[in-house]
């Protein structure tokens, strides 16, 4: 099993189970949890808090860089990750991200779909794109841009630093930022106080805020240049470097082309 699952009360935990491979989004994982997201909503759950164990030093890597194709796009529409953030941000009620350990990547894109991210002083949020040379696809950069300041968004995917977890509750990354030794006592009190409120209201709210949010449409000129930005970055010579770097664990030579 990729993911623990629990519910009760009208409440479901999904805990990340992949400690070896720092909770990696692979394919199989992802599968798992979309899947959990489907039986929750068939059980009457109303509030969904994703986790990983408490002693984790990583929340999640992000993307399983080993499932990433060369030579195609890497991120298309079909994507299991990209399903995934379909799946929560269409789960009627509220999905919370509760963070111990570092954020990396595509699981970043992961934390700002969940309605509220909690976290405590060990995470850390880093959009790594360019660590790889990967060309990060549209859907996902909107998703940062809804919840990011566009100047520290820039910041993050220029340097690929992280940002740690004062500075995160700063951001506006953490609706709250709890100590270690109260973070799941926290996290589930704030579920059963949303347990008291009106469910229909929560849900209405979800779905128009996101529908709202991309009320902004891109004309047809201005998403095939995207396009075809993205295509340049994912047939070039540095994609391969920074994928062959990765497994090779060591620093990628990236020359631009």
């Amino acid at each position: 099993m990729f993911i623990l699952c629990q519910s009760a009360n009208q409440i479901g935990t999904v805990t990340l189970n992949q400690p070896a491979k720092h909770n990696a989004l692979s394919r199989a994982l992802v599968e798992e949890l979309i899947q959990s997201l489907c039986e929750f909503q068939n059980d009457g759950v109303r509030v969904v808090v994703i986790r990983a164990a408490s002693d984790a030093s990583v929340w999640s890597a992000g993307h399983d860089i080993n499932e990433l194709p060369l030579g195609e796009d890497p991120l298309q529409y079909s994507d299991p990750v990209e399903q995934l953030l379909r799946a929560i941000a269409s789960f009627p009620g509220p999905v919370i991200a509760m963070v111990h350990g570092s954020v990396w990547g595509a699981a970043v894109d992961l934390a700002l779909s969940c309605d509220l991210i909690l976290g405590d002083e060990s995470c850390s949020f880093a959009i790594t794109p360019a660590n790889l040379g990967l060309a990060y696809n549209t859907a996902g950069l909107l998703h940062f841009m809804r919840r990011l300041p566009l100047n520290l968004l820039k910041e993050m995917l220029f340097t690929a630093s992280a940002i740690k977890a004062e500075d995160a509750a700063r951001w506006g990354i953490l609706n709250h930022l709890v100590p270690e030794s109260e973070l799941e006592h926290f996290t589930y009190e704030l579920v059963q106080l949303m347990l008291t409120k009106s469910p229909l209201v929560q849900s209405a709210v979800k779905q128009q805020l996101r529908l709202l949010s991309q009320a902004a449409p891109l004309t047809a000129d201005m998403f095939e240049m995207i396009q075809g930005l993205r295509e340049k970055v994912y047939t070039s010579d540095d994609y391969k470097e920074g994928i062959r770097a990765f497994q090779e664990k060591r620093k990628p030579v990236f020359k631009g082309v």
